[in-house]
């Protein structure tokens, strides 16, 4: 009788809009070895599909061959679980319905996870992270776009169709600013990225008071950060303004599902107190009266892309096992 041995190796994928990411990972969480490209060089999603497959097959090959591999777990902005679908993704250079999954399991002849970038990090700080050991939390993604997952009595909620956690995408402001989702006054139109880069526009434009970000070359979350570093007023006052808006929107989220902590995670939590102090203030003052003091407000302790490439590789071990190799 052939012995039946257990594959004790997955890959995790993360896909950014800017940098997709990608690793052997053993079942312990070990990242054995791992590589990434930029995203943007590829416009159109079936090179893209295959620039992938042809790295992630050559990875392999080149560590522990296909034969010693599981399963691939995806995360995508805009991506839902159930279909295996990327969705009209509003960051990402393609456009409409991708069926992503199956894409590259045609390609790669191995079983293909996708999931929410906002999931795909809760497995991870939940299986790795500060969230390890709590049954009910909620993990916000702060980048380009606003993501978020949660876990309510040791399970992440999906929703009916996939697309539970859409926190970017809940409004803030009647009327508010155009988000690319094509609504307006989402939240996202304000703690996303763009949206915090048009903040400190805006603030410059209704002032004549001196700041350091009039002398940027390139006015991002990152380089706003940097001049809060140095004391700027109205840099802060652009953390400040973010943080306000951001805590009413964590304030309606916590007082809908009850978390143990909110966990913030993605490059605009990088902004570390200039963000935290606001949004704490502005989450304490509006969440509900009986959760005041009770919710514990984290900024992520792991890398980004480690705890993205981590989660995937969680993703990865839940999927039914498929190979077209021994």
């Amino acid at each position: 009788m052939d012995e039946y041995s257990i594959k004790t190796k997955v890959v995790g994928v993360e896909i950014s809009n800017e940098r997709t990411t990608f690793a052997i990972v053993d079942i312990r969480g070990n990242i054995l070895t791992k590589d990434s490209f930029d995203t943007s060089e590829y416009p159109n999603v079936d090179q893209f599909v295959t620039v992938l497959s042809d790295k992630i097959i050559s990875l392999i090959e080149a560590n522990c061959g296909m034969e010693n591999i599981r399963s691939i777990g995806v995360s995508a902005p805009s991506a839902c679980s159930i279909t295996g679908y990327i969705e009209n993704a509003a960051n990402l250079p393609w456009k409409g319905s991708i069926p992503l999954a199956v894409m590259l399991r045609e390609r790669i002849g191995l079983a293909v996870g996708l999931s929410n970038d906002a999931h795909i990090s809760a497995l991870g700080e939940h299986a790795f992270g500060s969230a390890h050991g709590m049954k009910n939390f909620i993990v916000v993604c702060l980048g380009i776009g606003l993501g978020s997952c949660f876990f309510s009595e040791d399970r992440e909620h999906h929703g009916n169709i996939g697309y539970a956690g859409e926190f970017g995408h809940t409004c803030v402001e009647d009327h508010g600013r155009p988000c690319g989702c094509g609504h307006y006054g989402c939240l996202e139109a304000y703690a996303g990225a763009k949206g915090i880069v048009q903040t400190a526009k805006e603030l410059m434009a209704a002032s004549d008071a001196p700041s350091l970000m009039r002398n940027l070359d390139k006015l991002s979350p990152r380089t706003i950060t940097e001049c809060c570093d140095q004391g700027d007023e109205m840099a802060i006052e652009v953390y400040r303004r973010t943080g306000y808006m951001l805590g009413i929107g964590l304030a309606n989220y916590a007082s809908i599902v009850d978390p143990e902590a909110i966990i913030m995670t993605g490059g605009i939590s990088h902004a570390g107190k200039w963000l935290y102090e606001p949004t704490y203030n502005s989450f304490e003052e509006h969440v509900f009266c009986n959760m005041k003091g009770k919710v514990k407000l984290l900024l992520s302790e792991l890398e980004d892309r480690e705890r993205d490439v981590l989660g995937a590789s969680v993703l990865a071990w839940s999927v039914p096992e498929y190979s077209l190799f021994i």
